[in-house]
This record gives structure tokens, C-alpha cells and sequence, in this order.
């Protein structure tokens, strides 16, 4: 098992970070936002406490919270011209800047050094690739689930044959990508245990606890951060 000082190697040397989203790149959970917006908020908020904490399948919370949401598409879309994803405020430079504002710092930093940026997420497509185009990601470079709709915008399910609609998910995506691209070192950071437990295949996880701190995820993360600015100083380190 790697030491720390080891992931931090292998995340000074990555050929490709992948980013959860909720909870890590934005402040909220897209699922629980969503859930507030359609009047069942407090129900759904448990069950992400459940699928987060690991205590239930993934696919089975979603499945149940969707359930209970029942977006329909103008809903969905309403949502993020309404109330969009708030990025998760980062470091203070001459004044005030977000970590991940429409610079992207952590992010521009990254590709700058040739290194592939991904988000996979748990969350919605829809959702994940406002964030994406926020931070200059290609929409190519997002995973996440995608919502199905009747033709009269009625909510229809979810598409259960995405990588990221199940436990494990998050894994199949990083073992797809190294197949791909031909990556040797993957780094994934996140803040729950859909994240963690992509580590093997990613080679490197580090935990992130900026905006929610998840107990199983703290105590077993070899590498655990509470700010990005944690991140860039590795950068610098080279």
C-alpha cells in the first residue's frame, strides 16, 4: 500500500485527475438541490446521508430517490438557470477568488501540465456538464448518469446502464479510461465512498472534506484534504 508521500508523487506525475462533483467540485449534492426544487427535500437529503455513508447500494438510492423526485425535464432545466451549481470556493489571492471560477484554478493548473481532467460523477449529465463547460472541461471528458424523459418532459427513469448508475461505477470508468488513453497513473479525488472505492483502479485517492465530512471517508483516506489549495501546493512542489 502506497505511502502518503508516494500519492503525493503520484499526483504531482498524473497523466489524469478525475473529479467527483457533488459535495467536491460544487458545495451541494445535485440530487438533494433537485429534490428541494420539486418539494421532497427533506426525504431525499437521508437517503443521500445513507448511499453516501455506504450503508446501501448506490443504485438502489437512486433509484429510490428518484422515485420520490420524479424530475420532469422543465424542472430540471429550471433548476440550473434558476438555482446553478455553486463551485466550491477556494483560495484567497489578490482578493477574493474561487477555486473554481470560470478560470478553473486547480483545473487550468492541471491541464497546463498536460494532465487529462474528468468528472465522474453520481450525478445528473445534464447537471455535471454546466459545471464542465464552467471549467473548460470538454463535455467528452464527463460521466454521470442521464435522466429519461417521456416526450411530454415527464420523468421516464434513468438510463441503469451507465457505469456511474451503480456502485462500483466509478471504477469502471477509471479502468476504461486507462484502457483508452493508456493512462499509468490516475488520481480521483472525492468526498464519499463512491469515490474512495474507485481506488483500485485509479492508483491515487484523496479524500475531500471542503464542503461535507464523511466519517468512513476521513478515517480510511491515506490522503485527506479540507481545501484545493492543499493540491496546488503539491503542484508547486515541482
Amino acid at each position: 500500500m502506497a505511502s502518503l508521500l508516494e500519492l503525493k508523487e503520484i499526483f504531482r506525475n498524473a497523466d489524469a485527475v478525475c473529479f467527483d462533483v457533488d459535495s467536491t467540485v460544487i458545495r451541494e449534492e445535485g440530487i438533494d438541490e433537485l429534490a428541494k426544487f420539486c418539494g421532497v427535500g427533506d426525504a431525499v437529503a437521508e437517503m443521500t446521508r445513507r448511499a453516501m455513508g455506504g450503508t446501501v447500494t448506490f443504485k438502489a438510492a437512486l433509484t429510490a430517490r428518484l422515485g420520490l423526485i420524479r424530475p420532469s425535464y422543465e424542472q430540471v432545466q429550471k433548476l440550473i438557470s434558476d438555482n446553478p451549481p455553486q463551485l466550491t470556493p477556494g483560495i484567497r489571492r489578490d482578493g477574493f477568488v474561487q477555486l473554481f471560477s470560470s478560470k478553473g484554478e486547480l483545473v487550468s493548473r492541471l491541464q497546463q501540465r498536460g494532465v487529462q481532467v474528468f468528472l465522474v460523477s453520481g450525478g445528473f449529465q445534464s447537471i455535471v456538464e454546466h459545471v464542465a463547460l464552467q471549467l473548460n472541461i470538454p463535455t467528452a471528458n464527463v460521466f454521470a448518469n442521464r435522466l429519461k424523459f417521456y416526450f411530454n418532459g415527464e420523468y421516464a427513469g434513468f438510463d441503469e446502464t451507465q457505469p456511474t448508475a451503480e456502485s462500483g461505477g466509478k471504477g469502471k470508468v477509471i479502468t476504461h479510461l486507462k484502457e483508452q488513453f493508456h493512462f499509468k497513473k490516475v488520481v480521483m479525488i472525492g468526498d464519499g465512498a463512491t469515490d474512495m472505492e474507485a481506488c483500485p483502479p485509479a492508483d491515487c485517492f484523496i479524500g475531500f472534506g471542503g464542503n461535507v465530512i464523511r466519517k468512513q471517508v476521513k478515517e480510511k483516506a491515506k490522503w485527506y484534504i479540507t481545501h484545493f489549495d492543499e493540491l496546488l501546493k503539491e503542484l508547486e512542489e515541482r
